[in-house]
Order: structure tokens, then sequence, then C-alpha cells
């Protein structure tokens, strides 16, 4: 049956507006065109820029139980069209129809935990008399607003990603313009659509449809753009730190991400974890497991299990909730990682499973024996591919974790408290999940990593922290007054 293609527009300062041009959104599974969204141009992002700046201003004094009260009814209309939100991202991306419905509870619980994070955007006390000299001062700090958010979002996540910055940016009182991934535009309009159903004030978000190279220039280096909050790949990270130029800047941009298996882990436990973790989303998740490192005596039987465990994941109908994999996010993305397990193949890496495209979908792929100096090896593959060695003790495992560009978040399975010690001490991530995969991650914890993995953190409350900063305040009391 053809589908109805929509016919979308952007929110421009609490406008519905079309463009000059548009551009067109395919279903990755078939290539259907499923909708046409405004192609924004340069004059349509600096007037989304210019309100959000004239709206901050206007709602400087905007009061937290109002801006509580806006967030809870924006995730109220999500969950009351939790199916369209779902439907909407697994047709525009590459989520089953399962995975999709879980990622529209994620992102209702993103906004309800920004409104109650609102109301905890406290400062302190400052004890101006442990300076000598100052017994007569008195006095304390609290954080304020910084203005206009730039957002800039990635298609692998296209809802919950861009609630993570729209609901902590709003809950601290700031003005947010989003440009969501061109591929998958659709979701963050319908999250636009929330907010404008809850009242939201005028001008306080934009969600500008388009191309980055035409529009993502101006939000990156506008000067009322205060912060930028980037999710997306380390070359395109690298390109904005470059031209944000004298503002905050928040990047999760990926990773690389290690696990490691010790002989007294739970070997089942470990194999099941570890195959959810490489293959969701179809392995288009920067916490995804792409390296696992097995202690040599209990190499085989995790192998043996992980392949056998791969080999049942069902590939196929995203729609259909008996699908445990869909297509990625397309065909080109595909190519590539089916041209680096080629590549590893003739350094001489060996194929377990996998190793077969159709189109837009590549098979659940299992290598070992993969040399350090392939590609595969040390970037992100951002497809469903995992790598597994072996190893002889878990200091050679940390060294060989650590031995990337990357350091997102890193899982290791064992029941010696002492080894998951060292790990947690030793690896350079920005996360150690203990006997879980290096994917395990709720909204509320601290997200980000170090290296080429980013700069800060996601995660309400820290985001929160990154789009205020904090204001001093000091009363010198005359004593002699009284």
């Amino acid at each position: 049956m053809q589908t109805q293609i929509r016919t979308e527009k952007m929110l421009v300062a609490g406008k519905w507006l079309d463009a000059e041009n548009t551009f067109e959104v395919y279903n990755p599974q078939d290539n259907q065109l499923i909708a046409t969204v405004p192609l924004a141009s340069k004059d349509d992002m600096l007037k989304a820029i210019d309100e959000a700046n004239r709206a901050f201003e206007s709602a400087r004094n905007w009061p937290v139980h109002d801006r509580i009260r806006v967030i809870n009814k924006a995730a109220d209309y999500v969950s009351e069209h939790q199916e369209q939100y779902a439907r909407t991202i697994a047709s525009e991306g590459s989520k089953t129809i399962t995975e999709a419905r879980g990622e529209v509870k994620r992102a209702i619980q993103t906004l309800r935990i920004s409104a109650e994070e609102a109301r905890r955007i406290n400062g302190e006390t400052i004890n101006f008399d442990q300076n000598e000299g100052s017994e007569n001062r008195v006095g304390y700090y609290y954080r304020f607003p910084i203005g206009v958010i730039g957002a800039i979002t990635p298609f692998n996540d296209p809802l919950n990603l861009v609630a993570h910055k729209v609901g902590p940016a709003l809950a601290a009182g700031n003005a947010i313009v989003v440009k969501p991934a061109s591929v998958t535009p659709l979701s963050a309009l319908l999250l636009a659509d929330a907010f404008i159903a809850a009242g939201l004030p005028e001008g306080l978000l934009s969600v500008v449809t388009g191309s980055g190279r035409e529009v993502g220039d101006v939000l990156v280096t506008h000067p009322a753009v205060k912060m930028v909050s980037f999710t997306g790949g380390l070359e395109a990270g690298e390109t904005i730190a470059h031209k944000a130029g004298l503002k905050k800047i928040n990047m999760e941009l990926g990773s690389n991400s290690p696990v490691i298996v010790l002989q007294d882990a739970d070997i089942q436990d470990a194999v099941q974890s570890s195959v959810s973790g490489a293959f969701s989303a179809v392995g288009q998740n920067c916490l995804g497991v792409q390296r696992i490192y097995v202690e040599k005596n209990k190499y085989e039987e995790f192998l043996n299990y992980f392949v056998k465990l791969t080999n049942n994941i069902q590939t196929g109908d995203k729609m259909s909730e008996l699908t445990d994999m869909g297509p990625m996010i397309n065909e080109q993305e595909a190519k590539r990682v089916e041209s680096w397990v080629s590549e590893a193949l003739l350094e001489g890496a060996n194929i377990h499973t996998g190793g077969r495209r159709e189109g837009a979908f590549y098979y659940p792929t299992v290598l070992t024996d993969v040399p350090d100096t392939a590609r595969i090896a040390k970037e992100e593959i951002f497809g469903p591919v995992v790598l597994i060695y072996p190893v002889n003790s878990l200091d050679e495992a940390v060294e060989f974790a650590n031995d990337v560009n990357y350091g997102l978040q890193a899982g290791i399975f064992t029941k010696n408290l002492d080894k998951a010690f060292y790990a947690i001490q030793r690896l350079n991530v920005g996360g150690v999940m203990v006997n879980d995969s290096s994917d395990y991650r709720i909204d509320a914890m601290p997200f980000g990593g170090v290296k080429g993995s980013g700069l800060g953190r996601e995660g309400v409350r820290t985001a929160i922290e990154a789009m205020t900063d904090p204001k001093v305040v000091n009363f010198r009391l005359n004593q002699n007054a009284i």
C-alpha cells in the first residue's frame, strides 16, 4: 500500500513556516518517499536566532513553576500520542517499531526529568569571612540562563536526543534553535508540536530543517548563540569547535566502545548483554559494543555462544514486532561498513557470521583476528559489526581498550570487586558499566567521554549546569550603621 506523503512545515519563532525550496525524506528500508520538508535558507536561520534572542530577553523572568508546567504538558502530549511518535521514528530512521517505542518512552522520561530538575537550579551561600578582612561580608551565588542555545542533532535517536537538548535548555530558562539531521527531521518537528500544544512562549523554540552546510554555520557562528550543543561525528565536531569561537560547547562525538570479559564472569550473561549492546539500533549507537576482550581460557566458549546468539537475530521489516534489526540509515552507510569489513578481511581478519549486505541492510557480523592496522579496529564503525579478541590478563585488556582515540563508555564482566575497581580506575572513558555492556545508559546520568568522544556531559542535570552560569552576589555590611 502506498504511504501517504506528508508535507511538513518548520517551526521558526513559534510559527509554522514553509521555505522557498524543499527536500525529501525517505524510508531507508525501501527508499519510499514519506515526506517533503522545508529546505531552510540562511535568512530563515537568522530569523530563528534573532527571534529566539528577542524571546529570551522578553522571558528573562520566566518563572520556574511555568517552565515546569510547560515541559510536563509537552511530555503529556507525547505520552498521549506515543504510537504516532514511534511510527515516525521507525519510518524515517533505522529503528524497529519496538526500539522506536522504547525511544518514545525515554523521551517522555527525559522531559519529565527536565521539568523536575528545573526546581533544583540552586546556588549556595558563600562564607566570605573565610578571608581575613571580610568578616563584614555575606553573600551567595545563583545560576542564570545564558541565552540562545544552538543544537545540532543526529539521526540515530531522532526524538530523545532532541529532547535531551530542548528539555534542559527550557528548564534552565533559555531559548533554543534546533537543526535536526536532514535524514530524520520529522521526529524533531513532532516534538515541537508537543511544545506548541503545551503553550511554550513564542520564540523560545525553533526547529529549522535543511542542510547543515547552508544553515549550520550560521547557527554555530552567530554571536547571539551562547552555546552549541552537538551530537555527531568527530570530524564534524572538530570543525564546529573551530568555528564556534568564544562560546560554550557541549559535544558527544561517538566512540569505539570496549567490553572486557574476565574468566570469572557469568559467560552467558556477558554474551547476552554484549550481543544486545552490539546490534541494537543496527549498531548505529555511539555506545554500541564494538570491541570485546575475553580472557583466553573463556575465549572459545564466549565466541561460540556469541556467534550462536548473533545468528538468532531476526533482520528484516522494521515495522514487524518480530524483527530484531532493521536497515541502516541508508545504502551508502551500509556500503561503507561493507568496505571496512572487506578491508579487515584482506588484512587477515576472520569472519564468523554476517558480512552480507542487501541494499541498506547489513547483517550482524562477528570478526576475530582483526589487526590493529585495520580502520575498523581504530575508528567508530557505527554499524552492526563486533570484533572479539583473546587476552592474557585484565591489564592487557585495559591497555588494548585504551589504545584508540575515543573514550565514551566501557563495560567489564567480572565477579571480582578488586578487578572491577582496577578497570574503573584505569579505563580512560567517561563511564564504566560493571557486569553490563558499554551501551547501558539512563537519561538522568552524566553522559559523555574523553579524548575524541567529546567535550562536557549530557544528561539532564549536567546539561542544565552547562546551559547556566553562576553569578556571585556579595553584601558588605556596615555594622556601625546600627
